[in-house]
């Protein structure tokens, strides 16, 4: 039996439905299963945490982070899907093509959710994309795009990116829109030598970056320029303290 002492019936109750919603089998969800945060959402579930999604299917599942929690002035139905994040420094980031297509790290911390799993997320609904940043010293910024969407493994999971469309982090992203996925041992980069190499992670490069949100984890100032970093904000040669970025339906 599920038990939660010292608190009220109603909060008991929302707690069993979020442990739920990652425990249960698809056949719990009512049909179509869920495929992102925001249809999580409509099925009834709606605390921030760790939820099961099905973009591929019901025998498909995959865990994900969702912000259920409306921005204060944004009051929407549509909510935000996590597919990458860092806080800690509990997960190397520097890892291998089939690493980053599939997804590694915990839902619950630090997560990448795989290159395959955005494609068939961004395939099939418009997306919007935020990128939230914090610095060592408590600053807090984000990015907020028009549009998100990765392409099929056969075009390199081509990134596809709209407009930046406001936040004091920068637009640092723009300048890796229609680039390929490069990781160390799957170079799709314009430089002349291995970027995922040069910068100790796996992203959209150019010629390398002026984004490195899966570099390395450290605190601060980073030399040479390998942090995780935003351009924009704190420069490149500064790694956050914390990145994560999230995606959510475009309302029409």
């Amino acid at each position: 039996m599920f038990k939660v002492l010292g608190r009220s019936t109603t909060d008991k109750r929302m707690m069993l439905r979020v442990v739920l919603s990652v425990l249960l089998p698809v056949a719990a969800y009512p049909s179509p299963p869920p495929v992102d945060c925001s249809d999580i959402y409509r099925a009834g579930l709606g605390q921030d945490g760790v939820y099961t999604i099905y973009p591929a299917g019901p025998t498909s599942p995959v865990q994900v982070y969702c912000e259920m929690s409306n921005d204060q002035l944004e009051v929407t139905a549509e909510k935000w899907t996590v597919i990458q994040r860092r806080q800690d420094g509990t997960v190397s980031f520097y890892r291998k093509w089939d690493h980053y297509k599939t997804g590694f790290g915990s839902a619950a911390g630090e997560y990448w959710l795989g290159l395959e799993t955005m494609h068939l997320l961004t395939k099939t609904k418009s997306y919007e994309l935020r990128v939230n940043l914090e610095d060592f010293d408590g600053q807090q910024v984000y990015a907020h795009y028009s549009s998100f969407a990765v392409g099929p493994e056969t075009d390199g999971y081509r990134l596809t990116l709209g407009s930046f469309l406001r936040g004091a982090a920068g637009d640092s992203l723009t300048a890796h829109n229609g680039n390929k996925f490069t990781t160390t041992d799957k170079d799709q980069d314009t430089h002349n030598s291995n970027c995922a190499r040069l910068c100790f992670g796996g992203f959209w490069y150019t010629g390398c970056f002026r984004a490195n949100p899966n570099g390395v984890y450290t605190y601060g100032p980073a030399q040479p320029a390998t942090g995780a970093s935003w351009d924009t904000f704190r420069g490149v040669e500064y790694s956050l303290k914390y990145i994560a970025m999230k995606i959510r339906p475009v309302v029409l």
